[in-house]
Formats: structure tokens, C-alpha cells, sequence
């Protein structure tokens, strides 16, 4: 079904964003509850169904939209020189460290256009009484809402701002917090600390608005509003917190696929190995295609990320295909080889629970949470040994090298980089391109990445 937004409707965009946008037509699903109103007559959204038809515009707020600027800066992928040349100017200052002029269409104005529908979504409901025989419309829509714009503040804060640090976050820059749809207000940077306070005021809102379970895993749920804090508590280095949000959304949901054999998955061997909206599945979402970077028929997959998986590891036929010399990934949960998955999923959670616990010195427990992980993902026709972990120290690392493993190219290897390097983990990248060697030194200035030019001059806001 194809979904149009209002004529009007896009001009407000522009003027909000100050941008030409993409996706303003998109061809959705089936499902009904994931239809927006496509009535040219229609001026002013004024209903509850308008709201939620707001927020179950898809291609805006789900498909291409997650943040992916950080993927193409992490250490996951690498260009080999046939790709590398093919990508332009742009991408290739991009793949190389080095700060670059850059214009709509952007993660700034996808992510900004999610948090304007969402803004007005809420202002929206504001003049709508929520009675009984409405409340649960009423709350579903709010609770959207509210998570759609922590999501995208949370992801745009951790690319566009430094880590998490709770000695400087008062003092770094991180994103605007546009919290209004009326563009006179001017736009500014807010600190790190603000940024993150207005995500857990969001997400926290979102848990206490939203059902259980969404009608569809595009729709975030409460399950989804805890996922979200588990990951965002994570990034602020607050371990027990995240640990109760990781626990809060297994809950809900701790299925995991069995690589063996599932009815989720197609087969290992295929270009496509999992089915889409699969029982792992919290909330969907896809990476945009940012600067081209992270494409994944034209990227390699780093050759010592692919050697750590053992022999009877299945996510080395899942996940990876033979590109000679090098290998492609495939395993992404969207069934499409060329869109990546960026939503949230149980494996994710398991992992923040098993890191979580070992910090917070259960080494057993957060042990015991990484090896019923695992066991789904190593062939069961041998002998499955558990890892195990004499300390906190030895246990977190072989938790964090196994999220690496599990969590490729879902557009969080940037922010887990960021965050270990504020611990002590001196990870610094390293690429060859054109026969010159580039280096990004742990914690650079670097990781807090540039904003869009555009933005910039519009706005006068400080770049990065």
C-alpha cells in the first residue's frame, strides 16, 4: 500500500528541518494499524487516529532512518581499494576520519524528522481528552510517541556528541532538544547530561504508556521502552539500571532463534538467512544509507572480527559470505542483504544483562546469561563448552568481544567503542586507503562527529 504524506504536511517539514527529505512516499505492508491518512482533503491532524497515524508512518519513523554515520566510523567494516574508489569524495573523507562538508539528506534530518512527528503527535493528543473509552488509543499513541523521540535522541546523541562521562556531561555538547514543532524557536545545542535526561524522561514514559506487546513489531511496545533504557543506561555506564531495564524486557520476552533449526530461519546458507520480524524481533527498525560506507555488498567485513568465530560457531554461515579474499555480512534480521537491522532484538538484551551482571561483580550470572546465548548459536552436533570467566575483568571481556560478534553491523560498535575507551580500553582504528594509513586515536575529539554544514550555517550552532 502506498502511503503519502500531506502536501502541507511536507511543506512544515522543510520548514522544520530545513532540508529536502526522502521518503515521503514509501510502500508499506498490509497491516492496517500500519496505514497513514492519505486524504488530500485532510489540513490539520486533529484525532487521536491521526496521531497514531503520525507515528505509524514507517517509512519516517522505521525503514532507513536509524542513525548509521557511527557504522561507517567503526571498525567492522573496512573499503576494500575497488570500493573504496567508488564512493566518492565524501564517503571516502568519511571512511578516513576526516571532517567533511555535508547536506541533506543526512542522519540529522532523518533523525529530526522522526522527533517532529513525534513532537507533533504529542501536541496533538494535548488537545484531545483521554477518557475511558479512549485510553488505551489515547496512551498507545503518547507512549509512541515518547519513544520515538528518545530513540532518536539517544542515537543522534551518541554519534553527534562525546561519551557518556558523568565528570564532563554537564560541560560536552550534545544535540538539540527540540521538543516543539514551532520552528521560531531557535535551535541550540544541549549538554550531554540534558540530552540523556530527556531520553530517560521520554523512555520511562513510554513504559508506562505502552501495552506489553505492540500489534506489530513496527509499533514500539513497553517491552521496547525497556530495551531502550537497558541500551541507554548502558551508554551512561550505569550497570544496575540497565541491568533492571534488560531484565524488565526479558520479562516480556526471552525467546532466542535456534540456529539448528528454526521457523524463523530460512537457511544458514542463504543470502538471506532469517526471516523478517522474527520471534527475536522487539522493535524494527533499519540503519539509513547514510554516506554509502557500511553498503553491504561493497564493505568487507575486518578479517580478524570473522576469524574469532570458531568452527562450530553458525553465525559464520549465518552471518557471512564468501566475497574472495574477504567476506560479506548477510545476517541481518530485515531478510534483505542491502538494509541493515537496527532495532531491538532479545540477543542484544541477553548480552547488556550478561555484561551488566559481570560489572557488577555476579561473574556466574553474567556468564550464565552469555552461554544461553551462545548455545543457540553453536551447532548442537558437538560438544557445546560453556565459557567461563576466573574474574569480572576476564568475564567482561569475553561478554563485550562475544556482543561484537553477535551484534555486527546493527549501528552500535561506534557507541560501545566510545564507551570502552571512557573505561580505560585504549581501542585505537586503524585503516588503509589510497596507500595511506589513517588512525583514529581513542577518545579523539573525532567521536563526537560533525554536524551537517547546512545545519550549521542555518542555525549558528557550534560544530563538533
Amino acid at each position: 500500500m502506498i502511503n503519502l504524506l500531506n502536501c502541507k504536511m511536507k511543506k512544515i517539514y522543510k520548514l522544520i528541518l530545513l532540508t529536502s527529505l526522502y521518503g515521503t512516499t514509501a510502500i508499506l505492508g498490509c497491516k492496517k494499524y500500519l496505514e497513514v491518512k492519505s486524504d488530500a482533503r485532510l489540513v490539520v491532524p486533529t484525532s487521536i487516529s491521526d496521531a497514531q497515524g503520525l507515528m505509524d508512518d514507517a517509512a519516517n519513523m522505521n525503514l532507513r532512518t536509524s542513525p548509521s554515520y557511527g557504522e561507517a566510523t567503526a571498525d567492522d567494516i573496512f573499503l576494500p581499494p575497488t570500493s573504496y574508489q567508488a564512493v566518492g569524495n565524501t564517503a571516502q573523507d568519511v571512511y578516513t576520519w576526516k571532517p567533511t562538508p555535508y547536506q541533506f539528506v543526512n542522519d540529522w534530518s532523518l533523525g529530526y524528522l522522526a522527533i517532529y512527528n513525534s513532537n507533533l503527535c504529542l501536541e496533538i493528543l494535548d488537545k484531545v481528552t483521554r477518557l475511558s473509552n479512549n485510553a488505551g488509543e489515547w496512551d498507545n499513541a503518547a507512549g509512541s510517541a515518547h519513544f520515538y523521540r528518545a530513540y532518536y535522541l539517544l542515537m543522534l546523541t551518541g554519534q553527534y556528541g562525546l561519551a557518556y562521562d558523568e565528570n564532563t556531561a554537564s560541560n560536552d555538547l550534545g544535540v538539540s532538544l527540540r521538543l516543539q514543532t514551532n520552528f521560531n524557536i531557535p535551535s541550540n545545542r544541549a549538554t550531554v547530561a540534558e540530552c540523556y535526561q530527556q531520553v530517560i524522561d521520554d523512555a520511562q514514559k513510554a513504559f508506562q504508556l505502552l501495552p506489553n506487546y505492540a500489534a506489530h513489531q513496527m509499533r514500539p511496545s513497553k517491552m521496547a521502552a525497556a530495551a531502550l533504557l537497558a541500551r541507554c543506561y548502558l551508554y551512561m555506564h550505569n550497570y544496575e539500571t540497565a541491568l533492571k531495564y534488560a531484565r524488565e524486557a526479558l520479562a516480556l520476552n526471552s525467546q532466542l532463534i535456534n540456529y539448528n533449526g528454526d521457523a524463523d530461519l530460512i537457511s544458514l546458507s542463504s543470502t538471506t538467512p532469517f526471516r523478517k520480524f522474527n520471534k527475536e524481533t522487539i522493535w524494527y527498525a533499519e540503519l539509513s544509507g547514510g554516506f554509502g560506507v557500511h553498503a553491504l555488498l561493497r564493505a568487507r567485513i575486518d578479517s580478524n572480527l570473522y576469524a574469532s568465530y570458531a568452527a562450530n560457531d553458525l553465525r559464520k554461515t549465518a552471518y557471512f559470505r564468501a566475497a574472495a579474499p574477504y567476506q560479506q555480512f548477510k545476517g541481518n534480521y530485515t531478510a534483505n542483504i542491502n538494509v541493515n537491522f537496527s532495532g531491538f532484538a532479545t540477543d542484544e538484551l541477553y548480552l547488556i544483562s550478561a555484561e551488566c551482571k559481570a560489572w557488577l561483580n555476579d561473574v556466574d550470572g553474567g556468564m550464565a546469561d552469555l552461554n544461553t546465548l551462545l548455545k543457540t548459536r553453536f551447532k548442537n552436533t558437538a560438544t557445546y563448552v560453556p565459557l567461563t570467566a576466573a574474574n569480572r575483568a576476564e568475564a567482561l571481556t569475553k561478554i563485550r568481544t562475544e556482543r561484537r560478534k553477535e551484534l555486527v553491523l546493527r549501528g552500535l560498535r561506534f557507541y560501545d567503542i566510545k564507551r570502552y575507551n571512557k573505561e580505560g580500553a585504549n581501542i585505537n582504528l586503524t585503516r588503509v586507503a589510497a596507500g595511506q594509513t589513517y588512525t583514529l586515536k581513542a577518545n579523539s575529539g573525532y567521536y563526537a562527529l560533525p554536524l551537517p554544514t547546512d545545519i550549521i550555517q542555518l542555525t549558528g550552532m557550534a560544530q563538533n
